[in-house]
């Protein structure tokens, strides 16, 4: 009788070191029987918990070619964790002429052997299902010290051998200077393009994209607050970041937002978000173009035209830019400029003004999101007189 090995181990506490104790035990016991070994399946840092393993798959439509009479497994926990799993697959497995055999459970053919079977499937079950509530636990637990769980800290903190987070200086130093060129006008594209020439990497050894620099820019964790599942807990990191630093480039992305950038390449679209189409009113952005014989082209284009939904043509930058900065130089006689100024001036105040009441709002909140953790600390049993103490203090 033909037989196929499939082992597993998964990606907690086990090792390469488990698949050769799996197999040395298999081949025992096939000689034992007179089982000749056909194959090995064999998934590494495969949870048993899904039938999304490459290997047992495989092995499943290995079976429509009847090689092999028998799947042989250490124990029947390698096969599956999951109930549900391991009857649709022992179904197919069936169907095909194929059995589950274990070589550490000795498990009969009789009305008994599919009762010790059940069992043995429901413990695997229960033991998967209860390792997965002491990680969540532990997990948990972690969380409310404030401690590391094991992803990837960020760029900025290293955690150290009691899973404390702690600012690695160097890299701070970056994650200093993305916030402060961010916020004196900086496009992030160049910023990008400067950190990767000068061969920075993000905390997971990558060069910098326009996603890495967002959730920089993003992160609460620089200004002080722990997160995990979706709660914040303010002053449970290092901070980086001071507030009034970190809201002023949150206020910049919403208004960056709002408006298309100007910046396409190397390029500089001055009219981008003033130019509008003559024929359907709708804004005018720039893009570039490179002919066959190398020459660049720019253009601005209505953005119904590149949907189909204008006929407006493109319009060439440079004599458009030209013309517009000519009637404006026109226009700026000393009186004009002052008054630009002024208005200038003003737009300014009101916009420092907008960024210190986003602060305090951002900060109202933080207050708010700390009283409704400590009130949820005190109905889990905490320590009544520390909680109530920073309840206080927090009102």
């Amino acid at each position: 009788m033909n037989v196929a090995i499939y082992a597993r181990f998964s990606s907690h506490s086990q090792t390469e070191q488990s698949i050769e104790g799996q197999l040395r035990v298999c081949y025992e016991y096939a000689k034992a029987h007179n089982y000749t070994v056909i194959g090995e399946y064999i998934d590494r840092a495969q949870s048993g918990t899904s039938d999304n393993r490459e290997s047992f798959q495989r092995m499943i439509q290995d079976s429509e070619k009847k090689t092999f009479q028998f799947v042989l497994v250490y124990q029947l926990d390698r096969f599956a964790r999951n109930r549900y799993d391991s009857a649709i697959h022992k179904a197919k497995l069936k169907k095909n002429g194929v059995r589950v055999l274990s070589a550490k459970e000795n498990i009969t053919d009789d009305a008994s052997g599919i009762l010790i079977e059940g069992v043995l499937e429901s413990m695997a079950e229960y033991y998967s299902v209860e390792l997965a509530q002491k990680i969540n636990r532990g997990m948990q637990l972690n969380a409310e010290k404030c401690l590391s769980n094991g992803s990837n800290p960020g760029l900025g903190y290293k955690v150290d051998k009691d899973r404390r987070f702690y600012i690695d200086e160097d890299e701070a130093a970056i994650v200093r200077e993305i916030f402060n060129r961010y916020a004196s006008g900086e496009v992030t594209a160049d910023i990008i393009r400067d950190l990767n020439n000068r061969r920075i990497r993000t905390s997971r050894g990558k060069e910098f994209n326009k996603n890495s620099i967002s959730r920089i820019l993003h992160n609460k964790r620089y200004i002080g607050y722990y997160l995990y599942k979706g709660t914040e807990t303010p002053g449970g990191m290092p901070r980086i970041i001071d507030d009034e630093l970190f809201f002023r480039v949150q206020h910049l992305i919403e208004k960056n937002k709002a408006a298309p950038g100007r910046i396409r390449g190397k390029d500089e679209y001055l009219l981008t978000t003033k130019l509008y189409c003559g024929e359907c009113n709708t804004p005018m952005t720039g893009y570039g173009g490179t002919s066959k014989s190398g020459k660049h082209y720019h253009y601005y284009m209505c953005n119904n035209a590149k949907k189909h939904k204008c006929d407006k043509k493109a319009v060439p930058k440079e004599p458009i830019e030209d013309a517009v900065v000519d009637v404006c130089m026109s226009l700026l006689t000393e009186e004009r400029i002052k008054y630009i100024a002024d208005e200038l001036y003003k737009a300014c105040q009101d916009d420092s003004t907008l960024v210190s009441i986003k602060r305090l709002e951002a900060a109202l909140k933080e207050v708010e999101n700390a009283l409704e953790n400590l009130w949820a600390a005190l109905e889990h049993g905490q320590s009544v007189d520390r909680i109530t103490k920073r309840i206080d203090a927090r009102e």
